[in-house]
């Protein structure tokens, strides 16, 4: 039995029972604001706002939307509010309704941005005591490339001009800003090792509900035959393509195996740049690309794939990363090929098939390997689906989310 303690007086006589699965909240409340519900870091806000929700928290998911439509589409279990939002001095106006609204005991801020950990301490100004945690998943600032550091006379225009650069919300100067208003969080949680030795945060690994991402529930035949890959031995990469992903080094690979039935499926994921175009360009012969897909119907997507790629190559904002298409290939027990980046190796030890990260030769005889011993391969997805119940299961997160909220002194072992 676990209690909600109190936090500076805030929590005014309110207690919480917390069974490991509960779903139906009726413990104290919790924002979760999403730095953009149209894409960029939603999977993860939607993890933790089901992590807490198993704990009892009544939880609302809020954010601004600069595009539409809301991507992923969320779980069905979550109470999701979208503001339309632009990125202009227009925003404003989506950032007086979300603070409105933030009148939550709990404040959970997903990756500290502007639109997310700055708006939960601009809330925070108007009631100390109200905690504000920080969800950190990515190292923002490793996307940023050469600094913001403008002339006077750029500077005059990025402010002054109707469409100046520095109305947008998200840009790299604030989010600059944002990194250095980290500390002000009174958690933070990460989701790899690098993060959390970089921000001092506390371990909480990326989860998938592993009940519904369940292989026994699906026919992986049925399942190729449905989105169009039967005949094809299927390497599936759940996700946005972008150059540190090492999909170029997967390609080459397969060139250099030249077999015909193999094929590099891309999985829905946003299109920030035309770098999709130019690898279908390029390798249009092996590649397929499969739509966006929900949540929900993920799971019989990933089921049609024979062997789940993670080739990232060793670069600073792929080692800051959890790849969340691990997770999607554990839970449903496929062989996975990834490179030895981050940490990649200790999510996957014992349970996966390693290659040096660009390092295409590696990556062919691997998948040889993983073929020619196809037996071997599905006993090794198995155990992937094994370890993804014990450590990387969504009920796994809300353990070590309880733990921190223990620990943090807003909840008590009764």
């Amino acid at each position: 039995m676990f209690t909600f303690q109190p936090a500076s007086g805030y929590f005014k006589d309110r207690a919480l029972s917390l069974p490991a699965t509960k779903t139906d909240s009726s413990g104290p409340s919790v924002s979760v604001i999403a730095p953009d519900l149209s894409g960029g870091g939603t999977t993860r806000v939607y993890l933790v706002a089901n992590a807490l929700q198993r704990l009892g928290f009544q939880v609302t998911v809020i954010g601004p939307q600069f595009s539409s439509p809301i991507y992923p589409q969320p779980p069905k279990n979550l109470n999701v509010c979208a503001v339309p939002a632009e990125r202009s001095l227009k925003y404003a106006i989506a950032l007086k309704a979300i603070l409105s609204s933030l009148n939550s005991d709990l404040i959970y801020a997903i990756k500290p941005r502007p639109t997310s950990l700055g708006t939960a301490l601009l809330k925070q100004l108007t009631n100390r005591r109200r905690p504000v945690l920080l969800d950190i998943d990515d190292w923002e600032m490793s996307w940023q490339g050469k600094r913001y550091r403008p002339t006077p006379k750029q500077l005059l225009r990025d402010l002054l001009k109707p469409n100046g650069a520095l109305h947008n919300p998200e840009h790299p100067i604030c989010i600059e800003w944002m990194e250095s208003l980290i500390t002000r969080a009174d958690a933070v949680t990460t989701s790899t090792r690098f993060l959390q030795q970089k921000f001092n945060g506390y371990y909480l690994p990326n989860s998938k509900d592993t009940q519904l991402f369940n292989p026994a529930t699906f026919n992986p035949e049925a399942s190729r035959e449905k989105y169009g890959l039967s005949g094809y031995r299927v390497l599936m990469f759940p996700g946005t393509a972008r150059p540190h992903k090492g999909l170029e080094d997967m390609l080459i690979a397969l060139d250099k195996l030249n077999q015909p039935d193999l094929r590099l499926v891309i999985v829905g994921g946003r299109k920030p740049d035309s770098y999709e175009d130019d690898l279908l360009a390029r390798w249009g012969r092996w590649l397929i690309k499969l739509p966006r897909f929900s949540m929900a119907e993920m799971a019989e997507v990933v089921s049609a794939a024979h062997v789940v790629v993670v080739p990232q190559r060793n670069y600073e904002t792929a080692k800051a990363q959890f790849p969340l298409k691990l997770t999607d290939g554990m839970a449903m027990a496929k062989p996975i090929l990834s490179t030895t980046v981050g940490d990649i190796p200790e999510i996957l030890i014992g349970c996966g098939y390693f290659a040096e990260p660009e390092s295409p030769d590696q990556l062919a005889a691997q998948l040889s390997t993983i073929f020619q011993n196809w037996e071997d391969a599905v006993h090794m997805g198995l155990k992937a689906r094994a370890r993804c119940i014990e450590h990387y299961s969504l009920n796994a997160m809300a353990s070590r989310l309880q733990a921190l909220m223990i620990q943090k002194g807003y909840l008590v072992s009764a």
